[in-house]
């Protein structure tokens, strides 16, 4: 399947998911879709303030899983997982990245964005659609175009709380 089709696949169940978890309090963190051990994979990250549970999983799962098969995107077998973003959860929205100020954070870019295409230290949040991180002492000003990939990074508080 090309990437554009995978693409397609996912902002497509991304939109219609969003519409339906929304309004009962639940945030579409993200979808992929992608094939794993020889078959494909649809799978929804969801949270919601205070955490996500088992069931809360399962109630997501039936829902998506119905308006799936009601709109039909996909035309092959696939699964569908539905789980929590966990503790090194992604950022991937504007607000992501306000939300988690002061958190640390581990940011991966394209191409190299001030010599440097890794980064891991402080979220100081979004500013001018860049995003500001603050690796050990110097503040990193990094579009978010750039941002192949962030997370939060649990393993340096945990290392940091313990000090």
């Amino acid at each position: 399947m090309a990437q554009s089709e995978r693409d397609r696949v996912q902002e497509f169940v991304a939109a219609k998911a969003a519409d339906v978890l929304d309004p009962q309090g639940f945030e579409l963190v993200d979808v992929e879709y992608r094939r794993e051990g020889g078959q494909w994979i649809l799978r929804l990250y969801v949270d919601r303030p205070g955490g996500i549970t088992l069931d809360d999983c399962a109630k997501v799962s039936r829902q998506v899983g119905d308006l799936v098969e009601v709109i039909d995107p996909i035309d092959h077998p696939y699964t569908l997982e539905v789980s929590s973003p966990g503790l090194a959860r992604p950022l991937k929205r504007e607000g992501d990245f306000e939300r988690y100020r002061g958190r640390d954070v581990r940011i991966k870019t394209f191409g190299p964005v001030e010599g440097r295409k890794h980064f891991r230290g402080k979220l100081l949040g979004l500013r001018e659609g860049r995003v500001e991180v603050e690796v050990e002492g110097q503040v990193f000003a990094i579009p978010r175009e750039a941002i192949s990939k962030a997370n939060l990074d649990l393993e340096s508080e945990l290392l940091r709380s313990g000090e």
